[in-house]
C-alpha cells in the first residue's frame, strides 16, 4: 500500500505520516532522504530524530530508496523533495535524466509488499521560480509528485496541520 502525504513546508506532514505509521506497526521505519548540506541541516535533521523514539529503525539512503527496503513493514519515506534534490544534483541539474532515474527508482517501490506513507513538499504553488533551474526543479517535483499520486492508494494533503483526504 503507498499513502502519498503533501503540503506545504512546515505543514505537519511528517508528525500525520509518522503517526498514522505508528497506527500500522509497533515497530515502523524512517528512510531519510536528506543530505547534511550544513550546519542548519543539521540541526533540522536532529529535530527530525527526536520526534520518533525507540520503536523507530532508521534508514539513511539519498538516491536508490529502492534498493533498501526491508521487508514487509510499514516504512515513511521522508522526503520527495529532498530525495529529487540530490538525483538532481548527481544528474548535473538536468530535468529530463533526474525525472528518468526518480522514475526509475519510484517504480521499485510500486512493487513493495508492506506499506509506505511517502512524504512530498507541494511546490509548485508559490511564487514562479526566477532561474531556469528552479523552474526546472518545480517541474521536476510537480511530475514527481503527480507519478505517486497516480499510484497511490491514498493521498492527503496537510495545510497547518490539519489532514484532507485527497484520494
Amino acid at each position: 500500500m503507498i499513502i502519498y502525504i503533501t503540503g506545504g513546508e512546515r505543514s505537519g506532514k511528517s508528525g500525520f505520516a509518522q503517526q498514522l505509521a505508528q497506527d500500522f506497526s509497533d515497530k515502523p521505519y524512517y528512510l531519510a532522504t536528506a543530505k547534511k548540506w550544513d550546519q542548519e541541516f543539521e540541526e533540522r535533521i536532529s529535530r527530525h530524530q527526536s520526534d520518533r523514539d525507540e520503536r523507530w529503525t532508521t534508514i539513511e539512503e539519498q538516491i536508490y530508496l529502492g534498493d533498501v527496503l526491508p521487508e514487509n513493514t510499514t516504512i515513511v519515506i521522508d522526503c520527495v523533495t529532498l530525495w529529487l534534490t540530490n538525483i538532481f544534483s548527481t544528474q548535473q541539474y538536468e530535468r529530463d535524466k533526474s525525472f528518468a532515474q526518480a522514475k526509475e527508482q519510484f517504480l521499485k517501490l510500486i512493487a513493495y509488499e508492506g506499506t509506505l506513507l511517502i512524504i512530498s513538499n507541494e511546490i509548485g504553488m508559490g511564487l514562479h521560480a526566477d532561474s531556469k533551474m528552479g523552474r526546472d526543479f518545480v517541474e521536476l517535483q510537480g511530475w514527481t509528485n503527480q507519478l505517486i499520486a497516480q499510484h497511490a492508494d491514498e493521498a492527503y494533503f496537510l495545510i497547518s496541520g490539519l489532514a484532507q483526504r485527497i484520494k
